[in-house]
């Protein structure tokens, strides 16, 4: 079901929607932004369907066909990933250019970024079939799942507020030091959650399926042994810090709003140059 979502629509309105913001502020070129609509169009009524076949290993579906699922589905994360690398090679060319949309912008790289890694790496990692005979229903699955959904989606849902908000708030409320402490703690709690925890925790649980078999990493043998207990709480300074980040986001929001009630004025946008026009 949930994939049904990401890969049918999701994946698509993430793409057009960055594609459409980075182009209209010239951090990417339009025929760029173009061609990965296109691409991702295309993808998307290609293989939406065929990328969700992944998950049907075990329903007794020839293994071609689940194979066919794992390729199409990773390669839905390249247009975005493909949109990402321009944007970031355009920011480092021009930073000052940037500055009004600073912020906003770094959590669309964070977008792609975790496009990259949570939805392709760690998403092509549990699909192919033949590790999927072996990772199906462990704990592989929340690496995948953690680093896409609020990485991908997640940091989305920031950069769209932020493009909100920076139009209307005024000038003195945007206090960019609650965004830097935002985006730094948010990214790096959710590298620390897996790096320390799902990712050792997960791997290990793949291990012995291979070695053991399945039924034996499921067992409350391996769930209850000491290095997956050490695991969870490893992962807890991750949460910990993810979870300051997020106040932190929070508490700018709301001091934004409650500046543009107290404060209201239509735009903060600087105008455009001759030249810029």
């Amino acid at each position: 079901m949930i994939h049904l979502w990401v890969e049918g629509f999701f994946e698509v309105f993430a793409t057009v929607v960055i594609a459409y913001l980075c182009s209209e502020l010239g951090f990417l070129k339009k025929s760029s932004a173009l061609r990965a609509t296109y691409l991702t169009t295309i993808l998307y009524l290609g293989s939406g369907v065929i990328g969700t076949l992944h998950h049907l290993y075990f329903s007794g579906t020839p293994s071609f066909i689940a194979a066919m699922g794992a390729v199409f589905s990773a390669l839905e994360v390249v247009p975005l990933t493909l949109i990402g690398f321009e944007v970031l090679k355009t920011l480092k060319l021009s930073l000052e250019a940037e500055g009004f949309y600073r912020w906003p912008l770094r959590f669309f790289i964070a977008t792609c970024f975790w496009n990259l890694v949570g939805a392709g790496v760690f998403g092509f990692l549990i699909n192919p079939p033949i590790v999927l005979y072996y990772s199906q229903g462990l704990n592989t699955t929340p690496i995948h799942a953690h680093s896409a959904l609020f990485g991908v989606y997640g940091c989305l849902a920031l950069a769209l507020m932020l493009f909100a908000l920076r139009e209307f708030v005024p000038e003195d409320a945007w206090n960019e030091k609650w965004l830097r402490f935002a985006f730094w703690t948010i990214n790096g709690g959710l590298v620390g959650m897996l790096v320390l925890g799902l990712v050792p925790n997960g791997f290990y649980q793949l291990a012995v399926s291979i070695n053991h078999g399945t039924w034996f990493a499921r067992s409350a043998e391996v769930l209850s042994s000491p290095w997956m207990r050490w695991t969870v709480w490893l992962r807890i300074p991750g949460d910990i810090v993810f979870a300051i980040g997020a106040l932190a986001m929070f508490v700018f929001t709301v001091r934004a709003i409650i500046a543009v009630f107290r404060f209201p004025v239509q735009t903060t946008r600087p105008e455009l140059t001759a030249a810029e026009r």
